[in-house]
């Protein structure tokens, strides 16, 4: 039963993204140099679609994702300083070696989908944000949080899968510690101006664990403890962070697929 429920939560994953995608108006707008049905219109490009993860196996990634982890070393990845990544790999999965500090991409990312698989520690110790934290920042500013949410209170713009400090997830759809969770996000970033004024805010869509809890959400701007910093200018493309906040969080089966101007 756990691999068709999992299977199914995939599936679901799937569709929401499918979903919120659709609502937002950025999966896509009418081209009207095409009419329609028009059979000299170009098909999209055929990939071979990815597979489901279950507790004990991950899945497969779509066949156009760059694979960030594989399982097996972190050479994709590198401190914000540009030295070797300090965390521990392990039996198919890396885990946050407390203290050795954050860890971004080598390649620089803007508009994308995101798959991370997480698991918070277990047995869970501490409480409140002490407990199973980390991160996922977008472009090393826009967090989507990791922790341990499961029969622990904290602040609701701070549990797993909020949009920090800005956007608590629509309902609480965490995993008991120790199991893999699944963080799958659609990102648009922001746009400037060449003189640095804002054009276009950054939105994100979350699907955790197979449940839509943010819905095409706008940001006020990068995302900080106890403060709503405004937008300052750069560029389209910055590496993807995930936070050493001195917990043992283990990632897996780390997926990208950059969006191009279609899909803005």
């Amino acid at each position: 039963m756990r691999n068709r429920t999992e299977t199914a939560s995939g599936l679901l994953a799937a569709v929401a993204l499918v979903a919120g995608m659709a609502a937002s108006g950025l999966a896509g707008q009418v081209d009207s140099k095409w009419g329609i049905h028009d059979v000299n219109r170009p098909r999209p490009p055929i990939i071979t679609p990815g597979t489901a993860s279950t507790q004990d196996q991950p899945g497969r990634p779509p066949s156009d994702a760059i694979v960030l982890f594989d399982g097996k070393d972190l050479s994709q990845w590198q401190t914000p300083k540009g030295e070797p990544a300090k965390w521990k790999v392990e039996d198919g999965y890396f885990e946050v070696v407390a203290g050795s500090g954050d860890i971004q991409t080598r390649q620089a990312f803007g508009d994308c989908q995101l798959h991370v698989e997480w698991a918070a520690p277990d047995p869970p110790r501490g409480k409140d944000q002490d407990r199973g934290n980390s991160g996922v920042y977008l472009m090393g500013l826009y967090e989507v949080q990791v922790l341990d949410s499961y029969n622990n209170e904290t602040y609701a713009d701070g549990q797993a899968a909020a949009v920090y400090g800005q956007y608590p997830p629509l309902v609480n759809a965490v995993r008991p510690p120790g199991q893999w969770q699944t963080h799958d996000i659609i990102f648009h970033g922001p746009r400037f101006a060449a003189d640095g004024q804002l054009l276009r805010r950054a939105r994100v869509t979350v699907v955790h664990n197979g449940v839509l809890v943010q819905d095409n959400v706008e940001l006020s701007g990068p995302t900080a403890h106890k403060q709503r910093p405004p937008y300052r200018a750069h560029r389209e493309k910055l590496p993807l962070l995930l936070q050493d906040h001195s917990h043992p969080v283990r990632y897996r089966n780390i997926w990208i697929r950059e969006l191009g101007a279609a899909s803005q």
